[in-house]
């Protein structure tokens, strides 16, 4: 299962008066754990397997092109019934993952899916063997796989990484002993981690909370806290990212990735120098984006320097106030709708058919996440919901995930999966609706400022953040193939980019250095976090296309979103105008944010 969450440091805890808070009715996948359907498909697999395997081993550059296309579509409803099992399992145990025999059905489903699929690793290896003459004529032909090309050219892109047939089958068979049970123990001792505040026990989405909350010293006891006990188990989490980077490393060598970050900017189907070049580009703008705004932020909070318990603060005129879950839906669907109401229409099931688990409960799964499941259902949304302005945002965020992984089901199983770089495009473009449907409703200055305020802290913790923690992440793994790291080694390498990213206008209290430990992108997901970035720059782009000519914008978006994989970022936006390998595409976006900064500090004059 694929779920990424979201920076939870921003993240919300328990309220009251919230309204009643939907769950998941996962039936549309199985009725429950026992359920004669899912003993069935595991059967289904089993043998899907063992016949593909027999059908095609040793035999596909012989194939015609239709009996290619046969084989790639039994390829695909194998990855649909596997799919659609661990989907399951894993939303379930996303629920509680303190739930012993949650935590024991996935796992054991992810052994028994394991070997299942074994005999099928020979299908990429054999693949990438085809020539390259026979592989064109192949998919040219006009009774053949054409319309899966784009997925077997990025699956091409890893034929001089490729290992023999015996080494790539011990790499499958030894994964659910690998970074999966690293990943597993990373979760459930998060979730379990419990946090004392002023005599009050709170788990970590309660506890991180409290780093919004409008009384300064209600903050400092969360940020305390918070460092108190990730001190306490750093130790555990320095091992569990040094046993990954190094895991890492070595495949990486036997591979002969030439770098640890090769391997994600592959599966994402970007060139590396489009990542560097929005690398660059964003820590050029530190100085006039992060510690600009931040320097304004001390001045409205009264102090001389901020501390880490103030970056998230509300501003001192920002009433308090919880939006209940009625309101936000309200509100996320009318902004949606006021883009085109067909964006409306594809995100109302989410809230009528049990698509989305919104409340905070023990051992669920931190953050939140909008997981596809399969093209033959449908997506689940996670929140931690709990009333804040920004929670609204996140639900804006999620469901923006959730339509696209709509409409781009209707590409099929193999080709509606997007690239990570473009996977943040309908998410963050959710948002800015959002966002800019509020502010237009927006007359009070006092209002307005807000808004605008929280908008940029989302952007920096968008697009400045993101980019801070790629750096971390470069930095680290980088270290670690120099040797081991003590915990003392990775708080140095976090506290370094924290000072460079987010400037002079910070003070760090003690324990700061051991934040890095709860971020799970680190763990889930190596360098995924550019992807953020890359989403919140390309929609500033796009934002910008569509305030200049909306005339014939939604239809070209809605296209955009329904390509899922089918097509390359590059041809994805040329309908827009829009060249992401351009150095000066990024600085366009990065200038969305400067420009909210000037007007807020045109507000102090």
């Amino acid at each position: 299962m694929t779920a990424i969450a979201r920076d939870a440091e921003t993240a919300t805890s328990p309220a009251a008066d919230l309204g009643p808070l939907p769950d998941w009715d996962l039936s549309d996948l199985y009725s429950a754990p026992d359920a004669p359907e899912l003993t069935a498909d595991l059967a289904a697999l089993d043998a899907a397997c063992a016949a593909f395997a027999r059908d095609y081993q040793g035999r596909l550059a012989g194939l015609t092109p239709a009996e290619m296309l046969e084989c790639i579509e039994r390829y695909q409803q194998i990855d649909i019934l596997s799919g659609r099992i661990m989907s399951y399992a894993g939303l379930r145990y996303y629920q509680n993952t303190t739930d012993a025999a949650r935590a024991k059905m996935m796992g054991d489903l992810q052994a028994k899916i394991t070997d299942m699929t074994t005999p099928l690793v020979f299908f990429s290896l054999e693949f990438n063997r085809i020539p390259d003459a026979v592989y064109e004529q192949m998919f040219s032909a006009p009774c053949g796989p054409s319309r899966y090309k784009p997925v077997f050219d990025r699956m091409r892109a890893m034929r001089p990484y490729q290992l023999s047939d015996e080494l790539e089958k011990f790499l499958h068979d030894t994964s659910v002993v690998g970074a999966a049970a690293w990943n597993r123990l990373f979760d459930e001792t998060m979730a379990a981690l419990t946090f004392d505040v002023d005599g009050q026990v709170l788990g970590l989405e309660a506890t991180l909370n409290l780093l919004t909350d409008h009384d300064r010293a209600r903050r400092e006891a969360g940020a305390r806290a918070l460092a108190r006990v990730f001190g306490e188990n750093v130790k555990l989490f320095s091992r569990i990212h040094n046993t990954l980077a190094k895991e890492k490393a070595i495949e990486d060598k036997w591979r002969k990735l030439p770098t640890p970050q090769t391997g994600r900017h592959l599966s994402n189907d970007v060139e590396p120098e489009v990542v560097q070049a929005l690398r660059d580009a964003v820590v050029a703008a530190y100085p006039r984006l992060s510690h600009r705004y931040y320097r304004l932020k001390a001045k409205w909070l009264g102090l001389d320097r901020l501390q880490v318990w103030d970056r998230n603060a509300p501003l001192p005129q920002d009433s308090p106030r919880l939006v209940g879950w009625d309101e936000a839906r309200a509100t996320v669907l009318e902004a949606y709708a006021g883009f085109d109401p067909k964006l409306a229409e594809l995100a109302q099931p989410f809230f009528d058919k049990g698509w989305i688990d919104a409340g905070v409960k023990p051992g669920k799964s931190p953050g939140a996440f909008a997981h596809p499941t399969v093209t033959t259902a449908h997506p689940y949304v996670l929140l931690n919901y709990l009333g804040k302005p920004r929670d609204v945002m996140t639900l804006a965020h999620e469901l923006g995930h959730g339509v696209h992984q709509r409409l781009a089901a209707g590409q099929g199983e193999l080709l509606s999966s997007t690239p990570l770089t473009l996977a943040e495009t309908a998410s963050v473009f959710g948002e800015m609706l959002t966002f800019r449907a509020l502010l237009a409703k927006t007359d009070d200055p006092a209002q307005r400022k807000a808004l605008l305020a929280g908008k940029v802290e989302d952007m920096i913790n968008t697009v400045v953040r993101q980019i801070a923690f790629y750096d971390f992440e470069c930095r680290l793994h980088a270290a670690r193939a120099e040797g081991e790291l003590t915990p003392d080694d990775i708080n140095a390498i976090w506290m370094s980019v924290q000072h460079e990213s987010l400037g002079d206008a910070f003070e760090f209290m003690p324990g700061y250095e051991t934040f890095w430990t709860y971020v799970p992108h680190f763990v889930h997901s190596p360098f995924y976090v550019y992807a953020y970035a890359f989403g919140d720059g390309l929609v500033n782009a796009l934002y910008a296309a569509y305030e200049a000519q909306p005339e014939g914008f939604q239809a070209k978006y809605f296209e955009m979103l329904k390509a899922g994989g089918s097509k390359h970022h590059s041809d994805l936006l040329a309908p827009f105008g829009l060249n992401a390998a351009d150095p000066a595409f990024w600085d366009k976006g990065l200038s969305m944010i400067e420009g909210f900064i000037d007007e807020l500090e045109a507000m102090e004059a």
